[in-house]
């Protein structure tokens, strides 16, 4: 054929809706742009709406086929949704899911902000070349940049079959409002759905700081409260009650341990994604200020280095240690002053808990001392232990980070 690219397709501007479109049209699109904005911001994934989108697409400007395409962070074009069978067999009888080049008339349209319209698919040399074979059966064409001029979600195809009419200015221009209306209401849910997460998220957060700063620490003090009257009381009772009372501390501690860790998941933006741990010096000065509260008197706190870059498996073992060890100064030590050092060096975490306390009397559980030393094996490092009814106790537990 020798008809001019020029004569095939053609380059739209903007132009007047309301010298071109009807008052039946005009209501029909204005309906279904309602439609699309009342359902994007009901739902709670805007993309999910898509699939109406490009059926109310297709159905506006009479086409065969429609194909709403996405654009990604790094540029690229993809089909999200359609609206009517490509074609019965092929390889992109279902296209849901191709990304397109960038040289496609979708691609450009995508990236300028201008609709294009070509009047057969395979004549012109601006699709012939990115036309599949499952495409083949179509021709009159018409592509409109899909979203705003601020946020450019991607492009709004619709096809005609082979032979059919080819698509007039009113049905690009139809095409081009219903298009930027439509991306508008999807950027306008997003916007939504995405101040909605954040209203979540501050209302977990509240919770999960109540969690940890209210109800932890009064199950921390109900424990410490009950293994001292385990200790005055411990010659009265026979061995099933000790027993007893010995275990509801344990599961006080395990409380404890559920407690916190569904803190850490309320503070989670995402429940599917990993939940970011505190820094690990915010929550050194977190547990240290609880023991301070329920032994009446702070204790003195020293950290030397810098602990952002401390991985995250070495810090949730960091934290664990320390709450283990303040918990037995809490408990057991009747200390007057306890230092906690915390050092960060080249070759690895150091973490010190000294108190002048009586030691630890030969009647306490050693399963804590040994989550201690299992810890800091897991992390390839040791945990020590010197304690004396004259000099105190000293836990140091250390693990390298190279």
């Amino acid at each position: 054929m020798n008809r001019s690219r020029n004569s095939l397709h053609r380059v739209y501007g903007r132009y007047s809706l309301e010298s071109v479109m009807d008052s039946t049209l005009a209501r029909r699109m204005l309906t279904a742009s309602t439609e699309i904005t009342r359902v994007a911001l009901s739902a709670e994934d805007p993309e999910t709406v898509l699939p109406l989108v490009v059926r109310r697409a297709a159905e506006l400007a009479e086409a065969d086929l429609g194909v709403v395409t996405v654009r990604s962070d790094d540029g690229r074009l993809t089909v999200e949704a359609t609206y009517g069978a490509p074609s019965a067999t092929g390889p992109l009888a279902d296209p849901v899911g191709t990304v397109l080049s960038s040289r496609s008339a979708a691609a450009r349209v995508a990236r300028s902000g201008v609709p294009v319209v070509v009047d057969d698919l395979i004549d012109d040399p601006l699709t012939a070349p990115y036309v599949p074979a499952s495409l083949r059966v179509y021709g009159p064409f018409a592509v409109a940049p899909f979203g705003t001029r601020e946020r450019r979600l991607g492009a709004l195809a619709v096809y005609r079959r082979r032979g059919a009419s080819t698509f007039n200015r009113v049905a690009v221009d139809v095409l081009t409002s219903f298009a930027a209306q439509a991306g508008l209401a999807l950027v306008l849910a997003e916007g939504s759905t995405a101040r909605q997460r954040i209203a979540v998220y501050q209302e977990r957060e509240r919770i999960a700081r109540d969690l940890h700063d209210v109800i932890v620490q009064r199950l921390y003090a109900a424990g410490v409260q009950l293994d001292v009257l385990q200790r005055r009381v411990a010659g009265s009772l026979d061995v099933a009650d000790g027993d007893r009372l010995a275990e509801t501390v344990e599961q006080i501690d395990q409380a404890i341990a559920e407690v916190r860790a569904t803190a850490r998941t309320l503070r989670s933006a995402d429940p599917e994604t990993p939940t970011q741990a505190p820094a690990l010096d915010d929550s050194i000065r977190s547990e240290v200020q609880i023991a301070g509260e329920l032994m009446g008197r702070p204790p003195t706190l020293e950290i030397d280095g810098d602990l952002t870059d401390v991985p995250v498996p070495v810090a949730d073992h960091a934290r664990a240690a320390l709450r283990e060890a303040l918990s037995n100064v809490v408990r057991h030590s009747g200390a007057r002053t306890v230092l906690v050092r915390v050092r960060r060096s080249e070759a690895g975490l150091r973490l010190q808990v000294v108190d002048d306390g009586c030691g630890i009397p030969r009647d306490v559980s050693k399963r804590g001392l040994r989550n201690l030393e299992e810890r800091a094996a897991a992390s390839g490092g040791r945990c020590t232990l010197t304690s004396s009814p004259d000099s105190g106790t000293t836990v140091t537990w250390e693990v390298p980070l190279s």
